[in-house]
C-alpha cells in the first residue's frame, strides 16, 4: 500500500514538474535575431533628463540616445484615429497635465499638447523611427488597450521597410502571442514583474500567472524583461532554459553582470557590456 502511494505521489510530482516546464518554456531565437540586442544598454523612453528639460519618449530624448550610441526603449499606443503615438501612460495627465486617456484623442489633438512644459510634442512612431534611422536597436513596448489586434497590425505595417533592428515586448501575453503567430521573425519579449507589484493592473490570479511566467505557453517569448527584483523560481528556471534576460529599469551599473540586456535611466553606462561577446 505504501509503495503504491509513493509511486502515485512521484508520478504526480513528475507530471506537475513537466507541466510547469511546458508552461514557462521560452521560444528559440537564432543568433542573428539576438545579435543586435545582446549585451547592450537601452535608454528607457529615450535618453531623457531627470529635470524633464528633455522629456521621456520625446524626439529630443531619442536624438540624445542615438548620439550616445545607446539602444532605445519606447512605448506605443493606438489613437482614436488609428495612428501610433509614442507615449507611456494610458492617461495624459502626468506628462501633459490633461486629464484624458490617450486612446480617446486623435493624433492631431495629441500633437497640440506639450510634454512636461517643454516645446516637445507626442511623437508618432514614424517620427521616432525617422530619428533612430536604423542606427541603434529599438525595443518597442506595445501598450495594452481596447484594440490590441489593430494596434499590432498597424505597428507591423509601420515596421515594413524600416532597416534598423527592432524587437517587441508587452505585459500582455496575448499581444506577444500575436507577434508569434503573425511575425515570428521578430524578436519578442514578455514583460513581467513579481506578482505583488501588479497591484491594480491585474487580478490576484492574473498577477500570479503573469508574474511567474505561467502564460509563456501562449506566446513563447524569446526574452523575459523582468522588473529588477528577486526572481521567482519559475522565472529563474525560464532563464536556465535559454530565455534572453532583460532588466528594467536599471539605475546602477551593477545589473550588467546578471543580464543580457539592460534598460536604464538616470545614469550613463557604456553602450555595450561584457565586450559584446556571448
Amino acid at each position: 500500500m505504501k509503495t503504491g502511494i509513493v509511486r502515485t505521489a512521484a508520478l504526480c510530482a513528475s507530471a506537475a514538474a513537466g507541466l510547469t516546464v511546458w508552461l514557462i518554456a521560452p521560444g528559440h531565437a537564432t543568433t542573428e535575431m539576438k545579435a543586435p540586442f545582446m549585451h547592450r544598454n537601452f535608454a528607457h523612453r529615450g535618453l531623457h533628463k531627470r529635470d524633464k528639460s528633455v522629456p521621456e519618449n520625446s524626439l529630443a530624448a531619442f536624438r540624445r540616445a542615438v548620439k550616445a550610441g545607446y539602444g532605445v526603449e519606447l512605448d506605443v499606443h493606438i489613437t482614436a484615429d488609428d495612428q501610433l503615438a509614442v507615449f507611456h501612460d494610458d492617461s495624459l495627465k502626468r506628462i501633459t497635465g490633461v486629464d484624458r486617456n490617450i486612446e480617446d484623442l486623435t493624433m492631431a489633438e495629441l500633437q497640440q499638447l506639450r510634454l512636461c512644459g517643454t516645446e516637445e510634442t507626442i511623437p508618432t512612431l514614424r517620427q521616432a523611427l525617422d530619428v533612430l534611422g536604423g542606427k541603434v536597436p529599438l525595443i518597442l513596448e506595445i501598450k495594452r488597450g481596447k484594440r490590441n489586434t489593430r494596434l499590432c497590425q498597424l505597428i507591423r505595417s509601420e515596421l515594413f521597410g524600416y532597416n534598423g533592428p527592432v524587437c517587441i515586448e508587452s505585459f500582455d501575453p496575448t499581444i506577444v502571442r500575436w507577434w508569434w503567430k503573425h511575425a515570428p521573425e521578430v524578436l519578442r519579449g514578455q514583460l513581467a514583474q513579481p506578482p505583488k507589484d501588479y497591484k491594480k493592473d491585474a487580478s490576484p490570479a492574473a498577477a500570479f500567472l503573469c508574474g511567474n511566467l505561467l502564460t509563456n505557453f501562449l506566446c513563447r517569448p524569446h526574452f523575459i524583461a523582468y522588473r529588477i527584483a528577486p526572481k521567482p523560481f519559475t522565472v529563474q528556471l525560464c532563464d536556465r532554459m535559454g530565455a534572453i534576460r532583460a532588466a528594467w529599469t536599471s539605475r546602477e551599473w551593477a545589473h550588467e553582470k546578471d543580464y543580457d540586456i539592460v534598460i536604464f535611466e538616470r545614469y550613463k553606462p557604456g553602450v555595450w557590456f561584457r565586450a559584446n561577446i556571448e
